[in-house]
């Protein structure tokens, strides 16, 4: 105990800095699965998966993934039957960083779909690995 109280700085430094370092693993606990930008291409290519893009529709027209679907996430609910013939397949779910599109994955998986991913990174990775967009 003399040890901590004598040390008081370095060990609240040590559990700031270990929090840190767990912080992050916490946060992608949630919202399902995630897949890199290059493992979506490979769900797309090998096993026509589609990409549900959430975002609204003004960011959707700025840049998207070729053909992606828009479903805005407040919108899912309702537009569900729009997607209803890939329950069996894979379904990426997207938005601007890989954070709104957690609450896609949820209520796809919530709505009976088997197979859904969140992009890591959203379109911002896409773009980064050089994955062409369209607008």
């Amino acid at each position: 105990m003399k040890f901590v109280m004598d040390n008081i700085y370095l060990v609240v430094v040590a559990l700031v800095s270990g929090t840190m370092l767990v912080w992050p693993l916490l946060r992608r606990s949630g919202g399902g699965p995630r897949v890199s930008a290059s493992d979506a291409v490979q769900l797309i290519n090998k096993h026509d998966a589609v990409v549900v893009d959430i975002r609204e529709p003004n960011e959707y027209a700025v840049a998207h993934i070729i053909n992606s679907r828009n479903v805005p996430l407040k919108e899912l609910d309702s537009r569900v039957k729009e997607l209803a013939r890939y329950k069996e397949k894979p379904v990426i779910v997207t938005c601007d960083t890989g954070n709104r599109s957690r609450g896609g994955v949820a209520a796809l998986k919530k709505l009976g779909f088997s197979q859904v991913y969140n992009l890591s990174g959203g379109l911002g990775a896409w773009q980064q690995a050089g994955l062409p967009t369209e607008k």
